[in-house]
């Protein structure tokens, strides 16, 4: 990865540019007029484009880049803030004052979500593996104007870890969060989520494993929940119960913990 400027640049963004290049240890490349295509050919990496509003990665194999927006998170919080239900929370059970371990924190909507409705008094941690996403999301949550008070508050709260989760689980001590949460990558795309498109050229396919569940649930106190394609084996492999939605291409499901 290098960094670098938009076309149109000035001191303001040359110098976030050169702060981010030592905040990441890579190297950062003067535009000097070149096309991103033209650096990504010259350097032989995937480039980060400093912009006057926002931070943005272009992948070498010329797929979709990525930038941070809240996705499905802005129509989910006004329903929320209406009074309306909302699928995940039906299967995460939080509320206000509760923590909340995003395993897969992705491009963060599940954690915005999170955030809002366990409120000032909760926690909510979200790990990413790709310390380059995990920086542009960091960022993007700090800085995002959504326009709704209570959801750029919610952004703010929310800690990025970079980190993979496997690791992060077995540093934790027992009964240490709420709800512990997975939103694996599917392995079938889902077309009508185009907000992820950007992400899947940089995000690390971590599979879950027997482990990595038996962790989960020592560190959850209440439940283990997880999202992930309809047709997907690990509900019944792992031994989830999946709030099953007739028109949904995805389910919720989870692993009671205060039962057991």
């Amino acid at each position: 990865m290098i960094v670098t400027t938009a076309g149109r640049t000035n001191q303001c963004m040359i110098k976030k540019a050169q702060q981010i290049a030592l905040e990441l240890n890579i190297p950062y490349v003067p535009r000097r007029k070149m096309s991103v295509e033209a650096l990504q050919e010259q350097r032989g990496d995937d480039v980060l484009v400093v912009g006057k509003n926002r931070l943005e990665m272009y992948p070498m194999n010329r797929s979709p880049s990525f930038f941070f927006h809240p996705n499905s998170a802005m129509f989910r919080v006004k329903r929320i803030l209406r009074g309306e239900s909302e699928p995940f929370l039906e299967a995460t059970k939080l509320q206000k004052g509760m923590s909340f371990l995003d395993c897969t924190l992705g491009i963060g909507a599940d954690s915005i979500v999170a955030s809002v409705v366990t409120g000032g008094s909760g926690i909510v941690i979200g790990t990413e593996g790709n310390r380059y996403i995990a920086y542009l999301v960091q960022q993007g949550l700090q800085q995002w104007d959504s326009s709704i008070a209570q959801m750029n508050e919610a952004m703010r709260r929310i800690q990025v870890v970079h980190a993979d989760y496997r690791s992060f689980l077995s540093s934790l001590p027992d009964r240490s969060f709420d709800v512990v949460y997975f939103d694996p990558m599917f392995e079938q795309s889902i077309v009508e989520s185009d907000g992820i498109q950007g992400i899947k050229s940089f995000a690390l396919y971590t599979e879950l494993t027997e482990d990595v569940i038996r962790e989960a649930k020592r560190v959850a106190r209440k439940r283990v929940v997880l999202k992930d394609h309809w047709q997907s084996s690990r509900f019944a492999q792992f031994g989830f119960f999946v709030y099953v939605r007739k028109t949904a291409k995805f389910h919720f499901a989870t692993i009671e913990l205060s039962q057991e």
